[in-house]
């Protein structure tokens, strides 16, 4: 059950949106999909996303242990479509999906995205291949800071994406801002800036500390100056894995203050396709 919260705007403030929800399909989250839309309400959201992390299908058999089945997927479109529906009038809902950027499922994952009227697509780095044998939340070698570059380049300029989820998150277990974390920083964001792609300045980081591990963590203030620096806008992302998050009206007011401060413009819509230079 949801705990109660009622969110009482300030004059002036932006809508309140969050595209970054999970739900129990991925495996490592919790609370039905309506909770989340009924905390969304609560919290005060004028639109909700769901993203779950896509399915992909493996060949061979292979089950993740971070990201939904296949034969979830048609389950996982009804159900978000049914609380768009049963919630009209309420909330914004929005359909989308969380990915990686492997080239081997990019056309599968556009015809995918046709197929089921999927709104938006998250670019989210989380692992080297399909086969997740590198999280790059856990990384703290400069040749894996270069993999997570690589594949997240490759991603944006693809032009399937509409935003880059936690853009730095390979920054949490690495222990210093070094020139190689500088350069990485650089070249994703003068990329997303090229495609007019906005970043997603993440929340979840705030609720990871433990993860760090010595690390720099995320949202990291070195990335974003960075960002700031190359004319980045940016949208936030509560990265919900439970519908409690979405009650946590503090933090994302903090985020707000962040952006403010460091002068990055923020977004609260995605979808809209606008900055697709490229086509698949």
């Amino acid at each position: 059950m949801v705990p109660f919260y009622t969110y009482q705007p300030r004059r002036n403030d932006p809508i309140r949106a969050n595209y970054h929800t999970h739900t129990t399909r991925c495996k490592h989250a919790q609370g039905s999909d309506r909770d989340y839309v009924l905390a969304a309400i609560q919290g005060g959201f004028s639109r909700l996303g769901f993203s779950d992390h896509t399915p992909w299908p493996y060949p061979d058999g292979f089950v993740s242990p971070t990201r939904m089945d296949m034969d979830e997927l048609a389950g996982y479109v009804q159900s978000v479509n049914a609380l768009k529906a049963a919630h009209a009038g309420e909330i914004e809902i929005r359909l989308g999906l969380e990915a990686e950027h492997y080239p081997e499922y990019t056309g599968w994952l556009l015809e995918m995205k046709q197929a089921h009227g999927v709104d938006y697509l998250l670019l989210g780095s989380h692992f080297d291949t399909r086969y997740e044998e590198v999280y790059y939340g856990k990384i703290s070698s400069p040749e894996h800071v270069v993999g997570y570059a690589k594949l997240t380049l490759e991603g944006i300029a693809s032009g399937l994406y509409d935003c880059l989820a936690h853009p730095d998150l390979f920054l949490q277990a690495y222990p210093r801002f070094d020139d190689v974390c500088l350069k990485a920083s650089r070249d994703i964001c003068r990329a997303a800036r090229d495609m007019d792609l906005p970043l997603e300045y993440n929340l979840s980081g705030f609720y990871n500390v433990r993860r760090r591990r010595g690390g720099l963590g995320y949202p990291c203030l070195e990335f974003w100056q960075v960002a700031a620096e190359e004319g980045l806008s940016a949208i936030i992302g509560i990265d919900a894995h439970s519908p409690e998050r979405m009650l946590d009206a503090p933090l994302y007011d903090l985020a707000r203050q962040h952006l403010r401060a460091l002068g990055i413009r923020e977004v609260t819509s995605l979808g809209n396709k606008a900055h697709k230079k490229k086509a698949v």
